[in-house]
């Protein structure tokens, strides 16, 4: 042993030099122990360490951010657990004041505002500044039936004023509607259509048995089959737009009754006999075609349409088709008008034959069998004050029936002497003895 000892007695190494320790990035790959060691000059180039000669331990600039963040997260622990509304501009009473001022009152029928900040297929969220979101239901979305709120002019960012209509129970979040609004401000449109009196636009949603549903303004009117102008059944209307009058209004009631048949009064107003008519076949019966002229359905007769004799109106006429009608009756009361193209055409067989010449010589056709129908009256006024003439009546050259003047009357003109209008033999001469 003596000798191994002496053997590792005659081994020395070099001593560590400080410039080693002192070089960039080698103390960093140190452990800390080691780190913690510096070369003293005076122990003859020993290591020794530095806590223990009492000499500043040299930090990296990492490091001593590293050290630094320690320090304040220590300091923050100790605050926050030794006094935690240190700093705090404001109490924990302060907090719940302004909570309960943006505590909207969820009672049914307020109205808050809101801005929606996101949509779903069942609805959308909605931010009233309360201590929750509120919720849209796509049914409350809009006064009419829509997939998606999107339909109905909803988006993230849109600010609306909204109604309360309930609140959900699971998280006290309130529910809105925008339907009800809606719905208020249908009933106040219609009061002002009721009182200008004027003709709406309806289209027809479904029927039963005493009469059609129409929606006006978002809401859903009756039509009673009496007060329909044409017959017809609800299927036939159905999908189909009529002209119609208000009747009865009720908000409170929910009812709101219709009326086609006075709405077409004033449009009926304009139908005189010869009058020509633009229509549309909207359906074909053994009997005839009913032809829609703006709202009124008029039956345009199977001996109506041609001069010659039509044995299938499906060969003639389709739903669809578009050609001009002469008014040749028209029952107000009971809202019937008869139809004719037979009148229009210019050779008998051309609605048969060439249906698009009856279309374009209408109009002259009409002149004619107009001036045709004065001379009929002003014969048929005429034969009147022929057998009539203490009526005390005149017939003016255009075939006006008026009061005689005084004139005539101061004259001694005798009725009596009057001839007939279209009456080729002159009348025999009546002497004055005769009486």
């Amino acid at each position: 042993m003596a000798d191994l000892a002496n053997q590792f007695s005659g081994v020395r190494c070099a001593p560590l030099r400080s410039f080693l320790l002192s070089r960039p990035g080698f103390a960093t790959g140190l452990p800390s122990a080691w780190r913690a060691l510096t070369i003293s000059p005076a122990g003859g180039g020993k290591i020794v360490c530095a806590a223990r000669t009492g000499a500043p331990v040299a930090f990296t600039p990492v490091q001593k951010e590293r050290e630094a963040l320690k320090k304040l997260f220590e300091e923050a622990y100790e605050r926050a657990r030794t006094a935690p509304m240190e700093g705090v501009p404001f109490t924990l009473e302060d907090f719940h004041t302004v909570i309960e001022k943006y505590d909207f009152d969820s009672e049914i029928g307020s109205k808050v505002k809101g801005t929606v900040f996101m949509i779903d297929a069942n609805g959308a969220l909605v931010d009233i500044t309360a201590k929750s979101s509120a919720y849209l239901p796509l049914r409350e979305a809009c006064i009419h039936r829509i997939k998606h709120v999107s339909e109905a002019g909803i988006y993230p960012g849109l600010t609306e004023e909204f109604v309360v209509v309930g609140e959900n129970a699971a998280d006290d979040s309130l529910i809105l509607s925008l339907r009800s609004m809606q719905y208020d401000l249908a009933w106040e449109r219609c009061r002002q259509l009721q009182a200008e009196d004027v003709v709406v636009k309806g289209k027809v949603v479904g029927g039963n048995k005493g009469g059609v549903v129409a929606i006006v303004e978002g809401l859903r009117g009756f039509v009673p089959f009496s007060q329909i102008s044409s017959k017809t059944t609800a299927e036939e209307l159905l999908n189909k737009d009529l002209p119609l009058k208000f009747v009865e209004l009720d908000e409170e009631q929910s009812r709101l009754i219709l009326s086609n048949r006075k709405a077409m009064a004033d449009s009926q107003a304009q139908l005189g006999i010869g009058s020509v008519i633009l229509g549309t076949v909207q359906s074909l019966k053994p009997y005839g075609a009913f032809i829609d002229i703006g709202g009124i359905n008029g039956l345009l007769h199977v001996s109506q349409i041609s001069h010659d004799r039509v044995s299938d109106i499906s060969a003639v006429l389709q739903p669809g088709d578009t050609l001009k009608v002469m008014i040749l009756s028209h029952d107000r009361e009971k809202g019937r008008v008869s139809l004719s193209t037979k009148k229009l055409e210019p050779t008998p067989g051309d609605m048969i034959h060439n249906p698009k010449l009856v279309f374009e010589k209408a109009d002259e056709m009409a002149q004619t069998f107009r001036q045709r129908i004065a001379q009929a009256e002003a014969m048929a006024r005429a034969d009147m004050l022929r057998f009539q003439p203490e009526s005390g009546l005149s017939l003016s050259s255009d075939g006006i029936l008026g009061s005689l003047s005084q004139d005539f009357l101061a004259d001694g003109l005798n009725l009596r002497d009057v001839p007939p209008a279209e009456d080729d033999t002159l009348p025999d001469l009546i002497s004055d003895d005769n009486e």
